[in-house]
């Protein structure tokens, strides 16, 4: 497989990110990337310096690549966690976002990535939701957002955003779907064995 053939999707890992926010989304794409590599997708997770990051519940992530080195993305997800928090007011990754937002293709967040999308302008006009305790911060952030309380992620084309933590699953899931079709997503739903049945 000719590399200059190859789409890339990165996940942005930074400290106090949510696990599962990034590692679920992350066992969907990289199940389906190494499997079935005839699809001629790459999915890698990058830092801001390169380094690994502590996650919110103290789980330690390495990473492929920092913003620096990694190579052009189509697909960026960003994902949440009380990490986001500094990051609403953090200018220069706020301006980092913006270009992302110039470059890359398709941009994708689960749970609170969505209210660093808000702060950067990106939703603006535009339906997206976001982990349910923090559905009135996205409000508040940016008026003009089309709110969907009720949704696991809200696809607006160029634009994907997904409720809380778990969601993000679904959300990549439905990113394979896209990318590729809706029955190599189920191969990868197989795979991976996801099948919800909660026991409460």
């Amino acid at each position: 497989m000719s590399d200059e053939n190859v789409r890339r999707i990165g996940i942005l890992l930074f400290p106090d990110v949510e696990e599962l926010d990034a590692v679920g989304p992350w066992e969907v794409l990289s199940y389906w990337t190494r499997v079935h590599p005839e699809d001629q997708w790459e999915a890698f997770c990058f830092s801001a310096d390169g380094n690994p990051v502590t996650c919110a519940k103290g789980l330690s992530i390495g990473v492929h690549h920092s913003m620096d080195d990694m190579p052009a993305l189509d697909v960026l997800l960003h994902p949440g966690g009380r990490g986001t928090r500094p990051q609403l007011d953090d200018g220069r990754h706020l301006e980092w976002v913006r270009r992302q937002r110039r470059s890359v293709p398709l941009m994708t967040s689960v749970c609170t990535g969505s209210l660093v999308y808000a702060a950067a302008g990106l939703l603006a006009g535009r339906p997206a939701t976001t982990h349910w305790g923090s559905l009135d911060r996205l409000r508040e952030l940016d008026p003009t957002i089309d709110v969907r309380p009720d949704d696991r992620f809200v696809d607006d084309g160029d634009l994907i955003t997904s409720a809380g933590v778990s969601a993000g699953i679904d959300m990549a899931l439905h990113l394979v779907a896209r990318l590729s079709s809706p029955e190599r997503a189920r191969q990868v739903r197989r795979g991976i064995q996801y099948d919800p049945r909660p026991p409460v």
